[in-house]
């Protein structure tokens, strides 16, 4: 990469440190600490909650005809995100292996504490784990695919790559022959570590 390529990616990095900085500050003014990953609120913040909540029968009443019928819809995509993870899983288990890749960690990538949330009904605790679940996966299988493309073609599109992984910005350019084939074992080698690039998830 070239140098004000370098400076560019060394101030987005910047601030994304900056921007989590400022989630922490927001995350302070809820009273709630974590104790062995377990969030925890205070009693006077959880009877608050409590009182904010919808129940589930006047959640339901309150529902649009047309959400409950593409409900199912919705739902039934457990099903291809469940082939997906198991599948993933079992590619990157074996392959990842023979291609010295270090594996991907699944338990980075599902979160699943919001069920702690008081003013939370059962069926909106049910959406909450169902979309962590789908986007943990979505999350999950671009890591693996991210390491993947770095070890097989990490070259950068001619075109623009719309929501590109946060590793690509290391790939080389499109057509540098010379540079491609003097960098593709140091740019393999980097993956035998567990360390993903700055604005990945470990």
């Amino acid at each position: 990469m070239t140098k004000p390529m370098d400076a560019i990616i060394g101030k987005i990095r910047a601030l994304e440190t900056e921007l989590e900085e400022e989630f922490a500050k927001q995350r302070a003014g809820f009273s709630y600490g974590l104790e062995r990953g377990r969030v925890l609120f205070e009693q006077e913040v959880v009877r608050r909650h409590r009182e904010l909540q919808t129940s589930l029968w006047r959640y339901l009443v309150k529902a649009r005809p047309l959400v409950v019928l593409t409900a199912p819809v919705i739902y039934s995509l457990i099903i291809p995100f469940a082939v997906i993870d198991l599948w993933v899983s079992v590619y990157q288990s074996v392959c990842f292996r023979v291609y010295g890749i270090a594996q991907v960690k699944r338990r980075s990538y599902m979160v699943f504490d919001r069920s702690g949330l008081a003013y939370l009904n059962a069926l909106e605790k049910l959406n909450c784990a169902y979309c962590s679940y789908v986007n943990g996966v979505i999350a999950y299988a671009r890591e693996i695919g991210s390491r993947t493309e770095q070890f097989w073609c990490p070259i950068k599109n001619a075109r623009r790559v719309l929501g590109a992984h946060p590793r690509y910005a290391s790939f080389e350019e499109y057509g540098d022959a010379e540079r491609y084939h003097h960098e593709l074992q140091r740019l393999r080698d980097e993956l035998a570590n567990d360390t993903p690039p700055d604005g990945g998830n470990p």
